[in-house]
């Protein structure tokens, strides 16, 4: 019974996810939103198939790991110090207004102190998932507003990611200040020689371990060796030094991501990440009581406004004192205006530690549901506000051409994108160098990318497959894509390439004669199939031999080259 309720809680979620997903997604929302409803829906709270709370909870808590693992995984130093001066500041502003008013609020509710300030707090972190979606549906996530945002977040995160070590220090019983500096220095000791060991072994341990995996050229090996690591630093970090399993998962993806495999690692781990985040989603939204909100509505009532409207004005305000853009301080509180994952995590350990009532779970789920609902919309108000704002003369930007810019410093013409770096590849990229286009190259042997790095030329480890392989070679702002892999891969990949980038010009190498409608269905403007280019090339040296003029020649030749690779005259 045990294992036929664990099926059925697993289909229930996953099948009410995916229907009420795609509701959301069509009707312009984040499928978060649907995760969230359709938990709603199989929950205890509603009519109908009731799944099983307690397994769904064990599922989310994979949700919980993998989503911190990958956290630690796309934490990138480089980007965060880039807008440090900001992002610091404006990110503890927005927290620590947060979790004020947040426990204020609380507070004037009826609820003690300690449950009301981490009520506050769990109000006060973004999404990630919802974050990065609307900067990307809006074509903000790689201008200096998008920067920002993201390094807003990051710091959010990493805050957060402390609260979790500290808050059963922080709400344990007989607190004093002896004992309380005690704890925490235990803490700190426990995390400081976890995070020692980790990065200290793991730098070694992790590249020769991913190393061996890449080396069979399997992905099914290579995802396998990346969930390992996240699960198993995960539990090793509870059981040995007594941390929660969700720092454990935060420092295996920091472990990973200082790795050459960072990338591919991300990538080829997402799928599975994605499918236990959706559980964990679906488990939040099992939570969720709506007779509990009609009953008391004034708290949750409160929680939305400090969300969506208190934290934004707040980081509005630390952007216009230090003198941003106008689209800069619209365009960043807009996108900061919602929770999700991280609230639900530091909710779930303040329950477990007996911090928060039931009812602020309750409030959480509505909240985020609410505030991603809006968090699109006020997304898409961006421009108009601007321009409005605009008219008055306090309000005109100063430094607009900085947001212009910052997408790319090299022209889209000036760029391309080649997929594989063998013979062709080589050729194709020398080339491209010696006529002023900087190339970057996607190629899955790492001895190769190591040696292109160390030659100047840009790089990047990874499968041309995965949405994140190409952005991160520059697929958004290219103007060329060179496929020179004549595999089962290169379809897929040129389809990806479109999607992100519909103006890219494809050029696409097939294996066969039969490749070639498949690469055009896929996108591929000019395809080129190794046996047409022999018959080709074979013909011509044939009727050479046989004597035929050049007007025959050219002639057979335009014949046959139509037979092969269609009317329309391109390969």
């Amino acid at each position: 019974m045990q294992d036929l309720s664990l099926i059925l809680t697993l289909a229930a979620g996953l099948a009410s996810a995916l229907v009420f997903g795609y509701l959301t997604h069509r009707v312009g929302l984040s499928p978060i939103v649907g995760y969230l409803l359709a938990g709603v829906v199989i929950g205890p709270n509603t009519p109908g198939f009731i799944a099983n709370p307690e397994l769904a909870e064990q599922l989310a808590n994979v949700g919980v790991i993998l989503l911190m693992f990958g956290v630690g995984l796309q934490l990138h130093v480089d980007e965060l110090l880039a807008v440090r001066r900001v992002a610091v500041p404006g990110a503890m502003a927005g927290i620590g207004a947060a979790t004020l008013l947040g426990g204020a609020a609380a507070r004037a509710a009826g609820w003690g102190w300690t449950s009301a300030l981490v009520f506050g707090l769990t109000l006060s972190v973004a999404s990630t998932v919802v974050l990065v979606r609307v900067l990307s549906d809006a074509r903000q996530l790689h201008t200096s507003a998008g920067h920002i945002a993201v390094g807003w977040l990051v710091v959010e995160d990493i805050i957060t990611v402390v609260m979790l070590v500290l808050l059963p220090s922080l709400v344990g019983a007989d607190v004093t200040a002896g004992n309380l500096a005690a704890s925490l220095l235990l803490t700190l000791l426990k995390v400081g020689g976890l995070i020692a060991i980790a990065i200290g072994v793991g730098t070694r341990a992790v590249p020769w371990l991913l190393d061996l995996m890449a080396v069979t050229r399997s992905r099914e090996l290579f995802t396998l060796a990346v969930l390992t690591l996240a699960l198993g630093i995960a539990v090793v970090s509870t059981t040995l030094f007594g941390v929660s399993m969700a720092l454990g998962a935060f420092i295996a993806g920091l472990t990973v991501g200082r790795s050459e495999y960072s990338l591919r690692a991300a990538t080829e781990a997402l799928p599975m990440r994605e499918a236990f985040a959706v559980l964990f989603f679906v488990s939040i939204g099992m939570l969720l009581d709506p007779a509990g909100l009609v009953e008391a509505p004034a708290l949750p009532l409160a929680a939305l406004a400090i969300v969506v409207v208190a934290k934004p004005l707040v980081a509005a305000g630390v952007l216009a004192l230090m003198r941003y853009p106008l689209r800069t301080v619209i365009t960043v509180p807009s996108a900061l205006a919602q929770i999700g994952e991280f609230s639900f995590i530091l909710a779930a350990l303040a329950r477990e530690l007996r911090v928060l009532p039931e009812a602020a779970s309750n409030i959480l789920v509505a909240v985020s549901i609410a505030s991603i609902v809006v968090n699109p919309a006020a997304a898409r108000l961006v421009r108009p506000a601007e321009r409005w704002l605009s008219r008055w003369r306090m309000f005109r930007p100063q430094g607009e051409a900085e947001d212009r810019g910052a997408s790319s410093s090299i022209a889209p013409e000036d760029r391309a994108v080649v997929v594989g770096y063998g013979p062709t590849g080589r050729t194709v990229a020398r080339l491209l160098r010696e006529n002023g286009i900087a190339p970057t190259v996607i190629e899955l042997n790492l001895e190769t990318v190591r040696a292109l790095r160390q030659d100047g030329i840009s790089a990047v480890y990874g499968d041309a497959r995965d949405r994140e392989t190409l952005v991160t070679a520059g697929i958004r702002h290219a103007a060329t894509l060179i496929v020179s892999v004549a595999d089962g891969a290169a379809a897929d990949a040129i389809r990806a390439a479109r999607e992100l980038n519909p103006a890219v010009h494809v050029f696409a190498r097939g294996g066969y004669l039969r490749d070639v409608a498949a690469l055009r269905g896929a996108g591929a403007e000019h395809v080129y199939s190794g046996e047409g280019e022999v018959a080709l090339a074979m013909t011509e040296a044939v009727l050479r031999r046989l004597g035929a003029t050049p007007e025959q020649i050219d002639r057979e030749r335009a014949r046959l080259h139509g037979e092969l690779f269609g009317p329309d005259g391109r390969r």
